[in-house]
């Protein structure tokens, strides 16, 4: 593997095009304020900066995925391409195989998932498409039924209390009743006895 690269290099070449930069925007902003080395600061910076583009420039783009490891010679326009499917081909070795079961199988996998979420989304878009519009006000009428509900209950405990007070109540004056009634019986006998017939 060339030094181009490697990890160390990509490194490197980020902090110089970084480090490049930020002199060349500290010189604009001493420039701007016409602070001392100002000029210096900015050919300095663009001096970095256009080496550092310069380079770029001769070394070239760094391909984003490396699809050409599982189909050799896709960067050629005229290449016949075949997969890798059972193995090394033509002296290239990949390592571990890529079998084209295992692949079939992980597509297959991502082929449920994706349509897993495709039933999900759908399932969002009903929701979001419900009228939720009247629900403010069914909310209201929920709140005002709970409301006299508890009212009714608060009012059937107070006209429990008072039951309970009333047949209190009615014991008492059943007791005075027979009380009174045995009175009566005794001052009946006294005038029985007393008058006879």
């Amino acid at each position: 593997m060339s030094l181009v690269k490697t990890k160390g290099f990509k490194y490197f070449k980020n902090l110089v095009i970084g480090l490049g930069a930020s002199v060349v925007l500290m010189g604009a902003l001493f420039k701007l304020e016409s602070w001392p080395y100002a000029s210096e600061m900015l050919i300095t910076g663009l001096s970095i900066e256009a080496i550092i583009f310069a380079f770029l420039g001769i070394i070239g783009p760094e391909p984003d995925y490396y699809w050409d490891k599982l189909y050799p010679g896709l960067n050629d326009y005229h290449a016949n391409l075949t997969p890798l499917t059972a193995g090394p081909q033509d002296g290239i070795d990949m390592g571990t195989p890529i079998h084209g079961d295992v692949i079939e199988n992980q597509l297959g996998g991502m082929l449920t998932e994706l349509q897993s979420m495709s039933k999900n989304l759908s399932s969002l878009k009903a929701l979001q498409e419900v009228d939720f519009s009247g629900t403010s006000d069914q909310l209201k009428t929920m709140n005002n039924f709970y409301t006299k509900l508890n009212e009714a209950m608060a009012d059937l405990n107070d006209s429990i209390d008072d039951t309970k007070v009333y047949k209190d109540q009615l014991s008492v004056l059943n007791k005075n009743l027979s009380g009174l009634n045995g009175v009566y019986g005794g001052m009946l006998n006294a005038i029985a006895t007393s008058f006879p017939k």
